[in-house]
């Protein structure tokens, strides 16, 4: 007999184990749990670091949403691009396409748009102004969307790379023209400023008159639509078929590359069409920077919502919340600087995001176990 027969075997302490499902109001006890921890921790660091009383802080940073009716209406300016955007990206990550290169497609379709501001505002009517900018950003944004997406359906490239690299190609489009509008100046200023021209009318928001109110209400009804879309149409299952395995999908007679061409067409589409919003809404100008960044944030959006628009809805005004409240904080205390703020907003998201870790893993513990 083996002396080796009845040895000890030592196993992890602990093994990391996939759940097969978890109820709703587990994921709900799980992110709740993780938004108090990173309170907690948030609350250590503040009081560590600055000696300011953490609740303080945090009733400072739910006035810089919620202090005032003008700050809430500005909360939701903000908010809606960020949305918009995500929503651009959930048929495009639902088929397993990570398109990286939102930022850039918003960038195109704000750059169609300046362009009809400049160039069409002194020979269109203000209809026949307005479609022309809505069609030259829909068209830029959408082929910004196309170029990487046939490449990935005839050469098999990697599309994140592919999408990432098109960001820094279209910010220097948009550089190029920013500095030949500004000429000389220091800055580039607001487009078609002495008429207003290709800007969108002030609606009032729950009293406060802002250009940004069609951003607002657009982006709602976006949520419904794409959420049909996805959920109840033909190519919504096709994009998710191809999204769970690109072999079922051919079994299955679906066409895998005109799917992702279409599929990206839609998504750059819609980047460019929050291009046009924010430059006609919101901003007026053009920047290398008037993406904000959200092509970025909206990943983060479209992932924690499983593609979800109702849950974009949330999640997306969560981090509008969290960059309000971060810059509250900062302008209101002398011992927390913008760097410090960031910090705040970053231990409350990097719970939020690792939440996710135990919705979908279990962690098992375990000791020794005998053998033989």
């Amino acid at each position: 007999m083996s002396n080796h027969a009845n040895h000890a075997v030592h196993e992890p302490f602990v093994r990391v184990v996939k759940r097969d499902r978890i109820r709703f109001s587990g994921k709900v006890v799980i992110r709740l749990v993780a938004i108090l921890l990173a309170l907690l921790v948030d609350a250590l660091f503040i009081l560590c670091v600055t000696g300011l009383n953490p609740i303080s802080v945090y009733t400072t940073m739910f006035d810089g949403t919620f202090g005032t009716m003008r700050r809430f209406v500005t909360s939701l300016r903000d908010w809606a691009p960020l949305l918009l955007i995500g929503i651009a990206l959930a048929p495009a990550f639902m088929m397993r396409f990570w398109n990286i290169g939102a930022e850039g497609q918003v960038l195109m379709g704000a750059m169609g748009t300046a362009l009809v501001m400049v160039y069409g505002a002194p020979v269109m009517s203000t209809p026949v102004l307005f479609i022309c900018m809505f069609v030259s950003a829909v068209v830029l944004g959408a082929l910004w969307g196309l170029i990487p997406a046939a490449f990935k359906a005839k050469f098999g490239t990697n599309e994140t790379l592919f999408t990432l690299m098109m960001n820094y190609v279209a910010i220097k489009i948009v550089s190029s023209f920013y500095n030949k509008w500004r000429g000389t100046a220091s800055a580039l200023g607001k487009l078609n400023k002495a008429t207003e021209a290709g800007w969108f009318p002030k609606m009032n928001i729950l009293g406060v008159n802002a250009s940004y109110g069609i951003t607002v209400i657009v982006t709602v009804i976006m949520v419904f639509l794409m959420y049909a879309y996805l959920k109840y149409t033909k190519q919504g299952y096709e994009i998710a078929v191809v999204g769970e395995s690109v072999n079922t999908a051919r079994y299955a007679g679906i066409n895998v590359g005109k799917v992702i061409v279409r599929t990206m067409l839609i998504s750059g589409a819609l980047c460019g069409f929050t291009g046009f919003l924010v430059v006609a809404g919101s901003d007026q100008t053009i920047s290398a920077t008037t993406a904000g960044g959200n092509g970025f944030t909206a990943i983060i959006v479209a992932w924690l919502a499983k593609f979800n628009t109702f849950y974009m809805v949330l999640i997306s005004f969560l981090l509008t919340f969290l960059d309000k409240g971060a810059t509250q904080i900062a302008s209101s205390y002398a011992n927390l600087n913008d760097y410090a703020a960031d910090i705040i907003k970053g231990i409350i998201l990097f719970f939020i995001l690792g939440s996710e870790f135990f919705i979908h893993y279990n962690l098992v513990f375990r000791g020794k176990k005998k053998e033989g």
